[in-house]
């Protein structure tokens, strides 16, 4: 069961697609202008919303761009009208929109977006921009499993968080940082060990470390 916003400002619409949900076991929230739509989005967290384009408060396109820019777009929405043109169910696509149905809507096309945009709801919602390892905790990059090196001492190991949701450089530089600062801990600070187990030679390496702000005088003091 979904819990689906319903926004239109024809009543007969509103208590046909609210029958028709309510059939399917979906709890739904009615609202007939985008002053109703804004309360019920920030009260009820819709799983999904139906949407109308022409209303006359505030139209669906721009309660559309409203919540894309607010950052509130995290529910599939499907827009409806019986008068837009190509244009604007393209325009309502490009903000966000997962859907177009044109009125009337038949019961089979409805049924279909509402099933498609919830299917697509819960493949989202499990993925997180975080992703934490312990130090020494290392990927094999490609083959999607974690190679756990424990570091030799009783002393618990410190955790790192890198962010995924970053440019591919940003994330990679962090990375590094941390990969190149577990090494000097583990061989305590000392630079040529560093650079036979990372496989770089000393200049190169003694480079990289600089480049990524790594501080060189840390492995020595922890060790």
């Amino acid at each position: 069961m979904a819990n689906i916003l319903v926004v239109d400002d024809e009543l007969g619409i509103r208590d046909l697609l609210s029958e028709i949900l309510n059939d399917e076991g979906h709890q739904v929230e009615l609202a007939e202008n985008a002053a109703q739509a804004r309360l019920a989005r920030g009260r009820a967290r819709p799983d999904l919303v139906l949407l109308d384009i022409w209303m006359p408060d505030t139209d669906g396109v721009t309660l559309l761009k409203e919540w894309s820019s607010g950052g509130l777009l995290t529910m599939p929405v499907i827009m409806m009208s019986g008068h837009a043109t190509i244009d604007t169910a393209v325009e309502a696509t490009k903000i966000g929109a997962m859907a177009f149905l044109e009125k009337p809507i038949t019961l089979q096309k409805l049924l279909q977006a509402v099933e498609h945009g919830l299917t697509r709801l819960a493949v989202r919602k499990p993925t997180s921009p975080y992703v934490s390892m312990p130090a020494g905790e290392l990927p094999q990059v490609g083959s999607g499993i974690v190679i756990a090196e424990a570091v030799q001492d009783n002393s618990p190991k410190p955790t790192q968080s890198f962010i995924l949701e970053k440019p591919l450089r940003e994330a990679r530089d962090e990375f590094e940082k941390a990969y190149f600062e577990f090494h000097l801990y583990r061989e305590g600070g000392s630079m040529t060990r560093v650079a036979e187990k990372t496989g770089l030679e000393r200049t190169h390496l003694y480079r990289k470390l600089k480049q990524l702000g790594v501080d060189l005088t840390r492995g020595k003091r922890q060790a």
